[in-house]
């Protein structure tokens, strides 16, 4: 193989057009696609921004038509030519209207037939594109991906910049404070016995950075949980991370809100509206059954539990006595659209959402049909056809449980439902805040509460008196911003006081000793004079996947981990030697 040998590439294959006819120019890249007619030869030349026609004249350049008649597709070339018209323009692409009269070739690399196609929407198993994900990312569409997310990057970068945060790096080598997500540990050569643990977040650093005077912290962050993953998870994922001192909560969302709107004007060339609209806790959950909800449809949940308390049909009037509620869906006009099959498919979604079924009632021309049909009274029909907003041809979907289950099996229903009606409109950004989360969550499972979102999260001023009578009612004040159904960042204006802190660890069932041998350097840093601070951390891989109208995160990301944590390129993790165990004073015992 050749090569350069002092070549220079003059241009990108998709910046040339007509401007360009009659200039000798060189380009390089991947050969797409190979096409012999006669004694001409046409091969698509494509590299990162896109293809250009390269053609060879065996009449003109005999010897370069040979050298071409062996390039085969991924070949990787260099091409030296006058740009001319084409005699048959493709109008499909940029370069459509041109192509290089080549009359100089170098093959600088030969291919082996690649296993997957390297070409845009690419039919092929995710396990083969990840395996080969050095082939996959070559494709147009993957490639359009990994500059977006380089594009917004940048964007948030300039927007936090003029705004006068300082971008300031935290450790990748940290404590393990065990306290939420499990962390990945490091185990420690000079400290035998001892781990590192990859951070969650920067959370407890960039606090600190506040009290160090550095006023407005920045980062662009790898953070690292050793959870379950789903489309839009993966064990390693990139935080825009921010902090800020002498705030409040409009003070953050707001410089947020600006972030955002800088974004889209930057990357999408679209303007959007702020303030975002913000929605209580409570109501997002009333309403939409989820704290991320999707506001782009309605199918908002209705409490129909006072109307069904006394009923008859006892999987009601039990969910209401055991405190628990009755709700439901209206699916307007939806009556004739659902077959039983269909239905019964709803049951079963429910149920993966912890519901026991799903109860229907269907108002159609010929009369009332339902899977409570035995319980029913004219009287109660007209009730819930009243409380639901019902008319002929609608059918209304209940669940009775738990509000928790209630709120889970429902909210993922109504979002099952618009999607499968086609409900949602392509292309539109839905964002808004929700706040006043509840600052605590009671864990059945360890008997005791738990943080909502992280131990160093304030109470709302007017809530501190409930510390002590009611844990269960005081709100943080926390914010998350909501994209399309998605939580996209998170935050909140952080305990600045040592006294306050400790009040939360004990509240959190930790004990004096607990609290200081995790947190010890935290409580003496706010003993220390510390300022009101706040931030919030934004997802990056899950903006860009919304943005990019992408499924999966794993899309918008280089080289993804698949669904047990594993890397399929290169096999990791894997085993290592001995030698290196012992170094680490590490054995290992496998789990029987």
């Amino acid at each position: 193989m050749e090569n350069l040998g002092g070549l220079k590439r003059t241009h990108k294959c998709a910046t040339l057009g007509e401007t360009n006819i009659g200039q000798k120019v060189t380009v390089m890249g991947w050969a797409q696609t190979y096409r012999q007619l006669g004694a001409l030869i046409f091969v698509d030349l494509r590299d990162i921004s896109g293809i250009v026609q390269l053609s060879f004249n065996e009449q003109t350049r005999p010897d370069v038509f040979e050298k071409a008649k062996s390039i085969r597709n991924e070949f990787v070339l260099a091409a030296t030519g006058t740009v001319i018209k084409r005699s048959s323009p493709n109008k499909n692409i940029p370069t459509g209207m041109i192509e290089i009269d080549v009359d100089t070739l170098k093959i600088l690399s030969i291919s082996q037939t690649p296993p997957i196609a390297v070409k845009e929407d690419s039919n092929v198993k995710d396990e083969l594109r990840l395996k080969y994900r050095y082939l996959d990312l070559r494709r147009p569409d993957i490639q359009k991906n990994i500059i977006l997310r380089h594009k917004i990057a940048q964007a948030a970068r300039e927007y936090l910049n003029s705004n006068e945060f300082l971008e300031i790096e935290t450790p990748m080598l940290t404590k393990s404070t065990p306290e939420g997500a499990r962390d990945y540990l490091v185990p420690s050569r000079v400290h035998p016995g001892k781990f590192y643990a990859l951070p969650q977040s920067p959370q407890l650093y960039k606090q600190l950075l506040m009290m160090s005077g550095m006023d407005r912290y920045y980062q662009i962050v790898k953070c690292f949980r050793d959870e379950d993953l789903r489309a839009d998870r993966q064990p390693e994922f990139t935080q825009i991370d921010t902090e800020m001192s002498f705030v409040e909560r409009e003070d953050v969302m707001a410089m947020t809100e600006g972030m955002f709107k800088h974004i889209f004007k930057t990357v999408m060339g679209m303007d959007i509206q702020t303030p975002f609209k913000r929605i209580p806790y409570d109501e997002a959950m009333s309403r939409y059954g989820s704290d991320k909800p999707d506001t782009r449809f309605g199918l908002e949940l209705i409490n129909v539990s006072d109307v069904v308390k006394n009923s008859e049909f006892k999987v009601f009037s039990d969910a209401v006595q055991n405190g628990g509620s009755v709700r439901g869906i209206n699916l307007k006009g939806k009556a004739s659209s659902l077959s039983r099959k269909e239905i019964d498919a709803l049951v079963e979604f429910v149920k993966t959402y912890r519901a026991k079924g799903l109860a229907w009632m269907s108002l159609t021309a010929e009369g009332v049909k339902s899977s409570f049909n035995k319980f029913l009274t004219d009287e109660l029909i007209a009730s819930l056809s009243k409380a639901c907003d019902a008319e002929t041809g609608d059918i209304l979907l209940f669940v009775a449980d738990a509000d928790n289950v209630v709120f889970d099996a429902l909210g993922a229903l109504r979002v099952h439902l618009a999607k499968k009606f086609d409900m949602i409109e392509k292309g539109t950004f839905d964002l808004l805040w929700v706040i006043d989360f509840p600052l605590f969550e009671y864990d059945e499972e360890e008997k005791r509460y738990v943080a909502k979102h992280h131990p160093f999260t304030a109470p709302m001023d007017e809530d501190i008196k409930l510390l002590d009578t009611d844990p269960s009612k005081v709100r943080a004040k926390a914010y998350d911003i909501v994209m399309n159904g998605y939580e996209v960042g998170g935050g909140s204006i952080r305990i600045h006081t040592s006294q306050m802190q400790e009040i939360m660890f004990e509240k959190l069932g930790f004990t004096q000793d607990d609290a200081q041998a995790r947190f010890g350097f935290l409580i003496d840093a706010l003993k220390f004079g510390a300022p009101p601070h706040g931030g919030l951390a934004c997802g990056l891989d899950r903006l860009v996947m919304l943005l990019a109208g992408e499924d999966s995160i794993r899309d918008v990301i280089a080289f993804p981990k698949v669904q047990n944590a594993s890397e399929l390129m290169t096999n990791a993790p894997d085993k290592v030697d001995e030698k290196q165990l012992e170094e680490l004073s590490v054995a290992i015992r496998m789990q029987e």
